[in-house]
């Protein structure tokens, strides 16, 4: 299942891994444990777990040296996760080349743009997955901070349109609050979905745990985020400013509850649609921008059609979507590539 457990420290852990690896999702897992830590689960983790992690990096000398280590464990590790808040540099695009050649045979994903020609750019670089999005995430605040993104659907169509050219993926990175809405990202051609918030505050998150009147929450935060930094760095640095924010989260079980609750959305929704296969749900979806709902909590409804070929006309049906998701500008993309 193309799915992939965000690289955030409360997400990503080698916990999540080993429980997501049943149910053939990947994890990302966050690049601030030690070489020490990753031997220790390399160590108690069966083969199919660790072919379902990414070994998530960023891009200074210490972090290809750490990176390098890490690999060089267990063969098993066949993905590596390339991640900036902000791919749109000289220096990303080298260390995106320097890591294919040092790693030919494995599978690298980078990012994060937003646009057809960096995706392109990064593609070409050596990266086999461009990880797509800036500023949709649930605690993100790039957008408010900085006044810098783009709308996540549009920016998956323009990406997929580009990184398919060329051979290339891209992973949908934010945005996703509901199975629905991971749906329309590989609706919009996806070939991949990052999830942090939707799979935060489960037993396996490694959150930290706080009490409040009598009732438990668990910690959720972005990596930008003021809390991430005083974790991880000593503090936000005086030049510049944190781009997240910390939340408290009810209690939400094990994470094969939510699991579960995905996997089935998505095969409804290829059912609804006349999609065989996932990879199929773009080709039998159309996005429609509609007028606002009489419900404020049910905005921006966009609709799937399913191609009917005996009548050889189009169906609509209706789906919900979040505000997050809708085009920048009036026209609906092709319904077919």
């Amino acid at each position: 299942m193309p799915i992939i457990a965000a690289n955030m420290d409360t997400v990503g852990t080698f916990s999540m891994a080993s429980a997501l690896a049943s149910f053939d999702i990947l994890t990302a897992v966050h690049k601030h444990y030690s070489v020490e830590e990753w031997q220790a689960f390399i160590n108690n983790s069966s083969a199919d777990v660790l072919k379902h992690v990414m070994v998530s990096t960023g891009t200074s000398d210490a972090d290809f040296e750490k990176t390098k280590q890490i690999l060089d464990l267990n063969p098993a590790l066949n993905f590596v996760c390339i991640d900036v808040a902000n791919g749109y540099s000289e220096h990303f695009v080298q260390f995106v080349a320097k890591a294919r050649e040092a790693w030919p045979t494995k599978t690298i994903c980078a990012g994060n743009v937003v646009t057809g020609e960096m995706c392109e750019e990064l593609i070409l670089s050596g990266a086999d997955i461009v990880k797509v999005g800036i500023g949709p995430g649930s605690v993100c605040t790039t957008r408010v901070k900085t006044g810098v993104g783009y709308p996540q659907l549009s920016a998956v169509i323009e990406c997929a349109d580009a990184a398919h050219g060329l051979g290339g993926m891209i992973v949908s990175d934010g945005g996703c609050t509901t199975p629905g809405d991971v749906a329309k990202a590989f609706g919009g051609g996806a070939d991949f979905v990052m999830l942090g918030g939707m799979l935060a505050g489960h037993e396996e998150s490694g959150g930290r745990i706080v009490e409040e009147n009598g009732e438990k929450f668990m910690l959720f935060y972005g990596m930008s985020s003021e809390s991430a930094m005083k974790r991880h760095v000593g503090g936000v640095a005086e030049y510049r400013a944190a781009e997240g924010k910390t939340v408290k989260l009810p209690l939400r079980g094990p994470v094969e509850n939510t699991a579960r609750d995905i996997l089935g959305g998505l095969r409804s929704a290829c059912t609804y649609v006349g999609a065989s296969r996932l990879k199929e749900l773009t080709k039998r979806t159309t996005f429609i921008r509609v007028q606002e709902q009489e419900k404020p909590h049910l905005q921006q409804p966009v609709i799937f059609q399913r191609w009917c070929g005996a009548t050889r006309q189009r169906y609509p049906i209706p789906l919900i979507a979040s505000p997050k998701w809708k085009l920048a500008d009036t026209s609906p993309p092709p319904a077919y590539r």
